[in-house]
């Protein structure tokens, strides 16, 4: 089951991000307080969790992007979180593909997300270089237009990641 989170999802939330994310070589373990400040500074388009048996074991952020400093209807995904023993099963493509779902049903214009391309292509996303993140990076930044127009430029996400 699928669903917006609620205020009392939050602690289940963080607990969960952190289990995600703790054996992760390639995370700095501040997911959870980047969801966290996305929250709180309202930035949380879609918050959606997956729970089982009434237990939340996936959760999805989507936050919006600005793209050379405007807001064009383009969000970011992430982070994405599922609870270690419910990892490899598809429960985070569901969280995704429903996000997807929903952002489009919002007339949102696209999204892009930092993560591995073999993952992420599955699920619609593709290397686009027009839209550009950080140098170094740009064999995992990818991006899922949802309309004919793609703009061009830099993608800031939400301050909210900025977190330390």
């Amino acid at each position: 089951q699928i669903k917006q989170e609620r205020p009392e999802d939050a602690v289940a939330i963080r607990v969960l991000t952190n289990a995600a994310f703790k054996d992760m070589p390639h995370s700095d373990q501040t997911e959870a307080k980047i969801v966290d400040a996305l929250r709180d500074a309202g930035a949380l388009t879609l918050s959606l969790v997956a729970s089982q048996d009434g237990e939340i074991i996936g959760h999805a952020a989507f936050s919006p992007v600005q793209i050379n400093g405007r807001s064009c209807g383009w969000y970011g995904l992430g982070p994405v979180s599922v609870r270690p023993d419910c990892q490899r099963k598809g429960i985070g493509s569901a969280i995704i593909r429903d996000g997807l779902h929903r952002l489009k049903a919002m007339k949102a214009a696209g999204c892009v997300v930092l993560g591995e391309s073999d993952y992420y292509r599955r699920l619609g996303f593709v290397i686009d270089p027009r839209l550009r993140y950080a140098e170094g990076l740009e064999s995992y930044f990818q991006g899922l237009a949802f309309t004919k127009v793609v703009p061009i430029g830099q993608v800031a996400y939400h301050h909210g990641f900025d977190v330390v």
